[in-house]
């Protein structure tokens, strides 16, 4: 199929043809018609499948028919003349939000639609600017976008198609009470599209409550990882992703590589310290300013710089063409992160090569993403830094080769001692009428036992008593006559001393 049989007006399919788009990807195949007839949307597709112009060429159309229907129409001359925003495209980064602008102008650059992105970490002066000469899209992150909602910069009441990209992404981290206010301040009526690589059960939710009756587009299966990225892991000695790293990078054939940590103190770490090792590198994450994340992006892109360290904040939406490598220096927690991660390259049909470092407390993580993307990670053993005594589970990883009997039996060569001992059997449980029996009678045979004993006790501290033993009752009786004696004493000799005091 190509995009002329998807009823793309000329001058979008002329954008199209600068943008060297030819052939229409499976999103943008089953998205364009649907959208085109105004139906909700719910895409889940893969990172890297064309998401984008899925959505974005079909806005551009409608929105461009629009204006030719409203041209001589004297109702809307007014918003025609300050170019009402009529679709908005809510982005979890900055960066995936600049990034989508960018293609939509591409998309649009032989129509008269306009399009502006609005971000946070630069000066809010410009896009007010941009704001004031008109925009028909605006491709925002919640956080800027309500900023210039509460100063009344931005009229969302002419909103005709709303966009969601990454929305799980935005569920994630924690946008989603602003998208709801967001969301408050459009029309009730409007088309609103949900794009997303994952589906939890949160934007199932989200679903019910802001789609109605949506076509639901679903590429590939949830999780599933780029078969043509070639994986591997690295287990290590803790304290050696980054020698490893200068290790690996010593390779000169490694044109480009993105390195995913998970911390920001940690990306700028691993940045000066391959500096160290004279390998250009520069970090992005959310403590760097805007324009410092675009630069060090376009540098990357440009091949200036050869390494690339981020955060997860870089995981979606960042294209980036020839990436060759990605290394995972900290395994994600969560193993749908480890597949956009990945995702970054075999782009565009590519191939790529996908490498993890995984210490000992990184082993769950591991196990858990092995289980998502349903395959075990090959692991590299020929390095100079394996780890120390590997628990059972790396011992037992389904990559390591095993010995097999000639019967076929794997393991049946072990000594006695190297065996596992049989487990043991339960004991058979016994019936309720003899669950106290016997229990309650050595019970209390034993109390009555101790109640003898102590009987016993007592008898012969009461004979010891009556025979005038050391303890004896006569004897406490002395002792008590002479401590009497002795206080009346000391009792008068003060009361003489004190009248001789008086006297004089």
């Amino acid at each position: 199929m190509t995009f002329q049989e998807l009823n793309i007006i000329p001058p979008i399919l002329e954008g199209l043809k600068k943008a060297n788009y030819s052939q229409p990807t499976p999103i943008q195949e089953q998205s364009i018609p649907a959208v085109l007839a105004g139906r909700d949307l719910l895409g889940c597709a893969q990172t890297g499948t064309g998401k984008t112009a899925a959505f974005s060429v079909p806005i551009i159309q409608l929105l461009s028919e629009g204006s030719q229907a409203r041209q001589g129409n004297s109702v809307h001359k007014k918003a025609k003349s300050t170019r009402a925003i009529r679709s908005l495209i809510l982005s979890p980064t900055r960066e995936l939000a600049i990034q989508i602008s960018d293609n939509i102008k591409v998309y649009s650059r032989y129509t008269d639609i306009r399009s502006t992105a609005i971000v946070g970490g630069v000066s809010q002066r410009v896009q007010e600017r941009a704001l004031q000469q008109g925009a028909d899209i605006v491709i925002a992150t919640p956080g800027r976008l309500m900023d210039l909602v509460n100063q009344k910069q931005i009229d969302l009441s002419m909103v005709e198609i709303l966009v969601l990209d990454e929305a799980d992404r935005m569920l994630d981290m924690g946008f989603i009470h602003d998208v709801k206010r967001i969301i408050a301040k459009m029309p009730n009526k409007k088309q609103t599209l949900f794009f997303s690589a994952t589906m939890p059960p949160e934007i199932v939710k989200m679903v019910q409550t802001l789609l109605v009756n949506p076509v639901k587009v679903e590429i590939t299966p949830v999780s599933s990882t780029v078969d043509r990225i070639q994986q591997s892991v690295y287990l290590l000695e803790k304290g050696k992703k980054q020698s490893m790293l200068n290790l690996i990078l010593q390779d000169q054939t490694i044109a480009s590589a993105l390195v995913f940590t998970r911390t920001k103190r940690g990306a700028d770490r691993v940045t000066r310290d391959l500096a160290k090792v004279n390998v250009t590198a520069q970090a992005i994450h959310g403590n760097k300013s805007q324009n410092e994340r675009q630069r060090a992006l376009n540098n990357f892109k440009s091949g200036v710089t050869r390494v690339l360290v981020a955060t997860d904040i870089a995981a979606r939406g960042i294209d980036v063409e020839e990436l060759t490598h990605v290394i995972n220096f900290n395994l994600p927690n969560i193993p749908e992160t480890y597949v956009h991660r990945i995702g970054r390259t075999g782009r565009a049909g590519k191939s790529g090569m996908a490498i993890s470092f995984c210490e000992q407390d990184e082993l769950a993580f591991l196990k858990d993403i092995e289980k998502v993307i349903k395959k075990s990670i090959p692991v590299v053993k020929d390095h100079p830094y394996p780890m120390n005594n590997m628990p059972v589970f790396a011992q037992m990883h389904p990559t390591k080769q095993t010995s097999k009997t000639p019967g076929g039996k794997s393991g049946s060569h072990r000594s006695a001692a190297d065996r596992p001992g049989k487990s043991k059997t339960n004991p058979a449980r016994k019936p309720k009428s003899e669950w106290f029996t016997k229990r309650d009678k050595a019970a209390s045979g034993g109390k009555s036992a101790e109640r003898h004993a102590s009987g016993s006790r007592s008898a012969r501290s009461e004979l010891s008593h009556a025979k005038g033993g050391p303890t004896s009752g006569a004897t406490r009786k002395a002792e008590h006559s002479k401590t009497n004696s002795r206080s009346s004493v000391q009792g008068q000799q003060r009361r003489a001393k004190t009248h001789s005091n008086q006297a004089n």
